[in-house]
């Protein structure tokens, strides 16, 4: 009998989330994938999975799933939810047994937004394009999870010894401090030093194609010229003609044709998974800003 995942609740939203599909920007397609990586990979981790493997990615809590044919090793890692087995709390990122007719639950997350539920053997649901992510933006890949849903389980290799508990630093829950490469458009702005004297807030129309924040607004320097479409990559921070910043996410655009102020560096992207709308984030230049002269 194959093991699987009844579905049980999904909370406000949960996705089936690998490393996405890389190498098919040519096509439209951006490699999308889990939010979190870092949560998303310490939890394939635990469990003994290769890092590719499916994980259930939960967005601010309340999900639960009965499992079905059999006992399974899970983890939770990401935001607290304080996980449970039949209402028995156990720790996040660390390795749990969980039993067939038994439920697991995720509560409301402490702090932080997003929570990974890996499963020894990953979620096998059949892959897209390669890959077993959803892209919200494009609606490729598994949809959303719904009530009612069972999803199974892959065989567990061998190869990956698992680990019984991992400590991690915790998610913040006030002001984050996120670093960020200048351009290469921060030329097409007359004050560009605004993104890093002001405390920008999260907005509530934040997702995975991009957080959206709100604070001093950016002026452009060359009022109605256009910029034609470039290539677009996940943390470059668009900044539309209203001059509120867009942190793009994993579900990001293609190419976009809002001047890029400035790149979140590679060791903060995973961190914007975590910030909740109504936080406070501070920009800080990871490196001197090229001065302007008029144009050149």
């Amino acid at each position: 009998m194959t093991t699987t995942l009844e579905v049980l609740r999904t909370g406000p939203l949960a996705l089936v989330e690998d490393l996405g599909r890389a190498g098919m920007a040519h096509l439209g397609v951006s490699r999308s994938g889990a939010a979190d990586r870092r949560a998303h990979t310490l939890a394939n981790r635990l469990v003994a999975n290769p890092n590719d493997r499916a994980t259930i990615e939960v967005t601010f809590g309340g999900f639960s799933a009965r499992v079905r044919g059999g006992d399974i090793a899970i983890a939770v890692t990401g935001a607290d939810t304080d996980p449970a087995v039949n209402g028995v709390p156990f720790g996040i990122n660390s390795i749990h047994h969980a039993h067939d007719g038994e439920v697991i639950s995720l509560g409301s997350p402490h702090a932080g937004l997003r929570s990974y539920l890996a499963v020894r053997g990953g979620i096998d649901v059949e892959p897209v394009l390669g890959s077993r992510s959803f892209d919200v933006m494009s609606a490729i890949g598994p949809k959303p999870l719904q009530p009612g849903d069972v999803l199974p389980i892959g065989n567990h290799t061998e190869e990956f010894p698992e680990l019984d508990q991992a400590p991690v630093a915790a998610i913040e829950d006030d002001i984050v401090e996120l670093s960020v490469v200048p351009g290469p458009r921060d030329d097409w702005f007359t004050d560009p030093d605004v993104l890093v004297r002001t405390n920008w807030q999260v907005t509530n129309r934040s997702d995975r194609v991009g957080m959206r924040l709100v604070g001093m607004p950016l002026e452009y320097r060359y009022g109605d010229r256009q910029l034609p479409s470039e290539g677009a990559t996940r943390g470059a921070i668009q900044v539309p003609p209203n001059g509120f910043p867009v942190i793009l996410g994993p579900d990001h655009p293609v190419t976009g044709g809002y001047p890029v102020i400035g790149v979140v560096v590679e060791e903060d992207i995973d961190r914007i998974a975590q910030i909740r709308p109504g936080q406070t984030v501070r920009l800080h230049w990871s490196r001197p800003r090229r001065p302007f002269h008029n144009g050149l």
